[in-house]
């Protein structure tokens, strides 16, 4: 039988539909969908390593690490294996069920693709999922990866198609999907998602979801980031995000790809605690851990780890990484897990 939950043919229409919803018949209604799909109290915890910084030579106007901005990022070189999997075990330790690798490439060369497969493979033996960023793959690279073990990779789409220009001129949006279609194609999972604050308008976002969840496989991971402005960059002066409309677009991310895990990423450590409940209500149901994403702050994970605590969240154990549970649940059930201050909220709409 059919599931009518998913679908590959969303319109612009029927997503601004759901998105322009009274709030929170929005949250409702995404609220619904993850709990179907996922368990509600708990999240995975993903961890993600700069392995090679700064020197990039696109020109995304977000970006610390791209060479033509002016900021206080140097150029490293590759960290050797060595430091990778020492960071990899502290991350393991600390909750993190999935170790990410993100290194500012524009594209791979012959001899970085061999260092990053060996580093797949030892990440790998410590019983965590890994996943890799690296910029733009040809089909054999993507199938290398695969061999070695990959089991995401991330490749951000960022925007729509009609604004992404306006972000970046030394690659096109084609070239992300391509990427993306190869991946796919190799077996491997694809993590895709966004940012918010790149001077876009709600239409926008409302597009980049359609993309996304219109791709032949829903991206089994979905991050949203939330714009970290640096010093340097020409997005430096960019206004805040409606801590409203980006709740909004968690909740339709959740709706359209109710499967993906979405993960909260870059720009969590200038949400509030109730911004992030929110969140998680809405659907976000992954989030990163530790004090820096590649080169930008990240909540700290003494913060993380009281957050969570008081939401009575708990974080998903390395054995139930690859489950997607789906359980139906009395209403009565559903309003006695609800934290107490969105239950007294949403009360109303349960009859």
């Amino acid at each position: 039988m059919k599931n009518l939950d998913i679908k590959n043919n969303w319109t612009v229409l029927e997503l601004q539909k759901l998105y322009d919803l009274p709030f929170n018949d929005l949250l409702w209604k995404s609220h619904e969908l993850h709990r179907k799909y996922h368990n509600p109290n708990e999240i995975q915890i993903s961890t993600l390593m700069s392995i090679k910084t700064g020197g990039c030579p696109e020109d995304c106007k977000y970006c610390s690490q791209s060479i033509r901005y002016d900021t206080d990022i140097n150029l490293e070189k590759t960290l050797p294996l060595s430091d990778i999997i020492s960071q990899a075990k502290d991350a393991k330790e600390s909750g993190a069920t999935r170790f990410c690798m993100g290194a500012a490439w524009r594209n791979l060369t012959k001899s970085n693709l061999a260092k990053v497969k060996e580093m797949v493979k030892e990440v790998k033996s410590l019983g965590l999922e890994t996943c890799v960023t690296l910029g733009m793959l040809s089909g054999n690279q993507a199938e290398e990866l695969k061999k070695a073990g990959l089991d995401y990779y991330n490749h951000n789409l960022d925007t729509s198609e009609e604004y992404y220009k306006k972000v970046v001129t030394t690659r096109t949006y084609q070239d992300r999907l391509d990427t993306l279609k190869y991946v796919r194609d190799a077996g491997v999972k694809v993590c895709s998602g966004g940012i918010l604050g790149l001077g876009e308008e709600n239409i926008d976002r409302i597009k980049l979801i359609q993309v996304l969840a219109n791709l032949e496989e829903h991206p089994e991971s979905v991050p949203i980031n939330r714009l970290v402005k640096v010093e340097g960059t020409p997005y430096f002066d960019n206004f805040e995000v409606d801590e409203f409309d980006f709740v909004r677009v968690i909740a339709l991310a959740r709706i359209a790809m109710p499967r993906a895990y979405v993960r909260l990423s870059a720009g969590r450590d200038t949400m509030n605690d109730q911004m992030q409940a929110l969140c998680f209500f809405a659907g976000a149901n992954s989030v990163f851990y530790g004090e820096e994403l590649l080169t930008t702050k990240n909540s700290t994970i003494n913060h993380d780890r009281k957050l969570l605590k008081k939401l009575k969240i708990n974080t998903m154990n390395n054995s139930d990484n690859n489950e997607i549970k789906s359980k139906n649940i009395s209403k009565e059930k559903k309003l006695k897990d609800i934290p107490v201050a969105i239950n007294n909220i949403l009360k109303p709409y349960v009859s």
